[in-house]
């Protein structure tokens, strides 16, 4: 399994995938989020605290769902980092 990780404004993000999923993972300050596909790319997007936590919610809309990500972290979204292999991720 390959990883990708950036770093920006006190935000790290690690996309990687495993046998069933695309996981982009955010971490700030010890606060996390993850938004998780299926590793074909066609399903919803969901919304975890952690990436093996339960689903908060599923969006459609990649932007939809990094909003909640930040939320979860208290930035904005515009602050959170996407490394370019998580760029396509959702509908």
């Amino acid at each position: 399994m390959s990883e990708t990780e950036v770093s920006e404004g006190g935000v790290t993000a690690r996309y990687y995938e495993t046998e069933e999923e695309r996981v982009l993972s955010f971490e700030r300050d010890g606060a996390t989020a993850a938004v998780a596909q299926n590793v074909e790319g066609y399903a919803m997007l969901k919304v975890r605290p952690t990436p093996e936590g339960d689903e908060l919610e599923r969006y459609y809309g990649f932007d939809m769902a990094l909003d909640h990500a930040a939320e979860l972290l208290g930035v904005s979204a515009h602050d959170l980092p996407v490394p370019d292999p998580a760029d396509d991720m959702g509908m």
